[in-house]
């Protein structure tokens, strides 16, 4: 996926003439649902999922909640489609062994804090989680993923995006709508602002959240920094270093999930700033620049875990 356009965030005339792809997109993620059945791990799964295509918040909902489980005296193991994965059958992700183009990006984040397995089945990588021990499953990115019977759905919702402009892909950002996907649900993690006051349509239990800058930051304070991203909408990375201090010289924005080459980071690193990404994109790059350039860890923080962890415990073990 492309970094996400412009007219996603508004109803214009470019967005209306692909209202008639919208449609066909909708039809076919319906039909999708109606006609995939769920197979039934022999454990709890809990999906963490959103309605927007990328940008939500779910990989770092998905590690907060891995801890937040831990904390509680679970073993939690991760199911990840492991975008762009090469394998031909589930895996345990090996972060010192395995590269993004073999598992995807995501899942090398995930599995640093908690055992994570690719493979476009989450139904067959389940399996193989509980073989190794897993007494709980987190299915990331699983609410549009039919084939799994889940426990508890918890959607993730941006606050400052909302919905877009309310559109289907590829007329907005919807893989379908907030209203059909609240009905499947069972809470939602609300991340940051609520500027686009969903707040008022949703009757399920929320739980409040922020994704901030982990760590020593210190060093950004009135450093000069070429950023560059290629994750959904990089501009929230762009955000966060002028909210930490860094003085930015120049923004480039890649596709969501990009490979960077030699020649693109060598034409970066020409002006001389420092380079700065964020982490998820920093784990596609090639090693020999892998010390050469920095990245800003993210974490996502509740404004009440323990209510948080109390729902799961009624919900799931009650």
């Amino acid at each position: 996926m492309r970094t996400q356009p412009n007219f996603w965030t508004a109803k214009s005339a470019i967005s209306t003439l692909l209202l008639p792809l919208a449609w066909l997109y909708g039809l076919g993620s319906m039909l999708h649902r109606k006609f995939t059945k769920p197979e039934t791990l022999h454990a709890p799964v809990i999906s963490i999922g959103n309605i927007t295509a990328g940008g939500a918040g779910k990989t770092p909902t998905t590690i907060m909640l891995a801890h937040l489980l831990q904390e509680m005296g679970k073993t939690p193991h991760i199911l990840s489609r492991g975008y762009g994965a090469t394998i031909a059958t589930p895996i345990r992700v090996a972060t010192q062994h395995h590269h993004t183009r073999q598992v995807g990006d995501e899942a090398l984040l995930l599995a640093k804090h908690a055992p994570t397995w690719v493979f476009p089945s989450r139904f067959q990588s389940g399996i193989a989680a509980i073989a190794a021990g897993a007494d709980i499953l987190l299915c990331d990115d699983g609410l549009q993923h039919y084939a799994l019977s889940k426990d508890v759905n918890l959607l993730v919702i941006d606050g400052a995006y909302g919905v877009g402009n309310g559109r289907y892909l590829p007329a907005g950002p919807l893989r379908e709508s907030l209203a059909h996907a609240l009905t499947r649900c069972d809470a939602v993690i609300l991340i940051g602002q609520d500027k686009h006051h969903l707040r008022d349509k949703i009757t399920l239990p929320i739980f409040n959240a922020s994704i901030r800058a982990t760590g020593d930051t210190n060093w950004l304070k009135g450093t000069h920094v070429i950023a560059f991203a290629g994750i959904a909408r990089p501009q929230k990375f762009y955000d966060t270093l002028l909210e930490l201090g860094a003085v930015l010289s120049g923004t480039f924005s890649f596709a969501d999930h990009h490979h960077f080459s030699e020649k693109e980071l060598a034409l970066l690193n020409q002006s001389g700033a420092m380079l700065v990404t964020t982490e998820k994109d920093w784990v596609r790059l090639p090693a020999q620049w892998q010390t050469r350039i920095r990245y800003v860890p993210v974490a996502l923080h509740l404004e009440e875990p323990a209510a948080l962890r109390q729902w799961l415990e009624q919900k799931l073990y009650a």
